[in-house]
């Protein structure tokens, strides 16, 4: 279930200059610098680079990045104030990393029996609040609440999600989003079909949970579509508004929510409001798109970028994330308009591409034909531009981050 070369100057010394400080910031410490990125290369091996700037430059996973162990660490990573944080669910072990001289070296770990992380929430500066299932069974809501500087866990239980029912076996919790004293808690069931198939309740569930205490106070039922939100250590799903509203995307396409007959669609909860607004709903796959789409970030005014599949270029499920089949689409969120962005098209199913700074969003696109390349939008006059480019032996930009906020 859980399934871009070097900016040339005029100037000989003004070029290497910055050369030499591009190659310093990748084998220095992390803390020193402002991005990581994460890279798949094409012999399966698996590294950790960083940069001070994703506008410019060449970088090479294979010579200038930190070798990812496969024991130690996959793409269910995330990033906050120069460390990385992973669960490793086959050792329980709960680790808090940081690259030093080009290595990963744990910086603090804890063990969480039967955990499977489906969301993790900054509740505070050093608090850290993750929610998911037990691997047991994936049929039991559990979180883990933990304070990442001592890395101790403070309050670990249950969270009374109504348990699977009827022919639905398992579930999946999508979203964590807390409001005052309560979590609001979005997820669907599922139904075991075969060894690697499922299939997913027509409808997602809102709970509303008091918090801390993961008592549940009420649940509210939308069949407009399923699967709200995903995993966010792998992709983000949802985000806070200017204003305060919250918005989430459901994901029934194949490679998630294997529901593929209900839209893709962005839902809303109001700033004030603890549950969804029964007057909105985009609806992404009625609109020129056309197709289903995972992976949403916020561009600031009202605007937002998702990624969306082309069902007419990829066969199945086997070679969803291998084909080059991804498109990048604006959307306004008020007035529900579509605007496409002009890049190649895109491959890997589920990859945390974007990051937004100011008037730029940072979008990492993995071309078969043009390479892979962090390419730079304009939000406020639409221009494109290629910016730093993975080059070597790189495949897959997993995702980049950004490593202090």
């Amino acid at each position: 279930m859980n399934l871009q070369g070097i900016t040339r100057f005029f100037f000989p010394v003004i070029f290497a200059f910055c050369l030499l400080s591009c190659r310093q910031g990748n084998n220095s410490d992390q803390k020193e610098t402002k991005y990581s990125l994460y890279i798949l290369a094409k012999d399966g091996k698996e590294y950790m680079l960083t940069s001070n700037t994703l506008a410019s430059g060449v970088l090479k996973p294979e010579t200038e990045g930190a070798y990812l162990d496969p024991k130690d660490m996959d793409r269910d990573v995330f990033v906050k104030d120069g460390f990385f944080y992973h669960l490793n669910r086959k050792t329980n072990r709960f680790s808090k990393f940081k690259l030093e001289n080009g290595k990963l070296v744990t910086a603090g770990f804890l063990d969480i029996k039967d955990f499977s992380i489906d969301n993790f929430n900054w509740i505070g500066k050093d608090s850290l609040l993750l929610s998911g299932l037990n691997i047991s069974g994936y049929n039991h809501s559990k979180y883990t609440f933990i304070n990442t500087v001592k890395m101790e866990v403070l309050a670990q239980g249950d969270m009374k999600i109504p348990a699977p029912f009827g022919k639905y076996t398992t579930l999946s919790i999508g979203f964590v989003e807390k409001k005052e004293n309560v979590l609001l808690v979005g997820y669907t069931y599922h139904a075991a079909q075969g060894v690697s198939s499922y299939l997913t309740s027509d409808t997602l569930y809102v709970s509303e949970l008091s918090y801390p205490q993961m008592k549940l106070i009420s649940t509210q039922k939308d069949t407009r579509s399923t699967y709200p939100g995903g995993i966010n250590t792998i992709q983000s799903y949802n985000f806070k508004d200017n204003q305060g509203n919250y918005y989430f995307q459901s994901c029934p396409g194949i490679a998630l929510g294997n529901h593929p007959d209900l839209p893709t669609g962005i839902f809303r909860i109001k700033a004030n409001e603890k549950k969804i607004d029964p007057k909105y709903f985009f609806n992404i796959s009625d609109s020129k798109i056309q197709n289903h789409a995972y992976g949403m970030w916020y561009l600031g005014g009202n605007k937002a970028i998702i990624r969306s599949e082309r069902k007419d270029l990829f066969k199945g499920l086997g070679d969803h994330y291998s084909t080059a089949h991804f498109e990048f689409y604006v959307l306004n969120l008020i007035t529900q308009s579509v605007t496409k962005l002009n890049l190649p098209l895109d491959k890997g199913t589920r990859r945390e591409c974007v990051i937004v700074e100011g008037d730029t969003a940072y979008i990492s696109v993995n071309s078969t034909k043009e390479g892979n390349y962090i390419w730079l939008y304009n939000i406020k006059t639409g221009e494109l531009r290629k910016g730093l480019q993975l080059g070597g032996d790189t495949d897959f930009i997993m995702r980049i981050d950004r490593l202090k906020s």
